[in-house]
């Protein structure tokens, strides 16, 4: 349990929140329901084994985090307990409530046992991916996806990497449950564009005849689509949009704007994961909302992402 202050308040609870939930409790000495809520809170605590972090904040004491976070939710009596996640509040309730209700409240904020260990194994994944050992790193993301098929991070990292291994049925597998749901997150929809490049080029023209067409017709659309989607599959990343790219400036629309949305594919799917938010000090008036730094660039992706505006506009 933490006890929060002005001099705390952004290691202890913002940034603290940015790593597991948070749940601050604000309290005062000579509040009677206060005093029933505080054991029921830490016992609640030590029965979520980790899953949360309580804190502590004494109104009277801290009375401009207080002020802030009451008028924030429109609250106006103690105990009033504020749930910190990303950096941020973002829910919160009034008064001694009884065991159960909390419960609930904490069921809709803080991650499931299972949902922990699937986090595990993704970070797992990812560290081993890095070392190159594809193999314990597909059997973790598999892993993490049969715990929890709703985790589309690391069910992205799973087809990312079936798909870099050449294992490409077990990757339509595992594409098939979230097919629905590419137009909600570009990250799955690039892997689709990968497949559907897989596909082509198992049955694609060679390169050699591919280039003939396209040498003797420019406006050969067709088979320069078929010569990038080759390149997407065999992970010629920018040489696929660099063909990808001739079609764009030659007709914008082709067949609904695919050569266009191929080529974003891509870039997802070189680009580094996005960075998590670092909380924002406090100047003068209490800051809760924090900001978000970004990751390093890549001087690659930069480029194709202005070559692609450029091309557009």
């Amino acid at each position: 349990m933490l006890d929060i202050s002005l001099k705390n308040f952004e290691t202890d609870l913002i940034n603290e929140s940015m790593q597991q939930p948070v749940l601050l409790d604000i309290w005062a000495p000579w509040c009677g329901p206060c005093k029933a809520l505080g054991p029921v809170l830490e016992r609640l605590e030590v029965a979520y084994a980790g899953r949360f972090k309580l804190a502590k904040l004494n109104s009277d004491e801290q009375p401009e985090i207080a002020g802030q976070l009451s008028q924030m939710f429109g609250v106006r009596s103690i105990p009033f307990c504020v749930m910190f996640k990303g950096g941020q509040p973002v829910d919160g309730f009034v008064g001694a409530l009884p065991d159960a209700e909390i419960r609930t409240f904490l069921d809709k904020h803080v991650p499931s046992t299972d949902e922990l260990t699937a986090e595990a194994d993704v970070q797992e994944a990812e560290e081993l991916l890095a070392e190159g050992d594809t193999e314990s790193a597909l059997e973790r993301l598999q892993e993490a996806v049969a715990i929890n098929p709703g985790n589309d991070t690391a069910r992205y990292d799973y087809l990312r990497a079936l798909i870099g291994a050449g294992r490409i049925d077990e990757a339509r597998r595992a594409y098939e449950p979230v097919a629905s749901k590419v137009l909600l997150d570009a990250r799955l929809a690039a892997c689709g564009h990968w497949l559907a490049a897989c596909d082509t080029a198992a049955n694609a023209r060679s390169p050699e005849t591919l280039a003939a067409a396209i040498s003797a017709n420019k406006r050969d659309f067709d088979a320069r689509f078929e010569l990038a989607q080759s390149l997407f599959a065999a992970q010629a990343f920018t040489e696929a949009m660099d063909e990808l790219l001739e079609i764009v400036m030659r007709d914008k629309t082709w067949r609904d704007e695919l050569a266009r949305k191929t080529y974003v594919a891509i870039l997802e799917l070189m680009s580094k994961p996005a960075a998590k938010p670092e909380a924002a000090a406090p100047k003068g008036a209490l800051e809760l909302a924090g900001k978000v730094t970004t990751a390093p660039s890549d001087p690659v992706v930069d480029k194709y992402r202005r070559k692609l505006s450029m091309s557009l506009f």
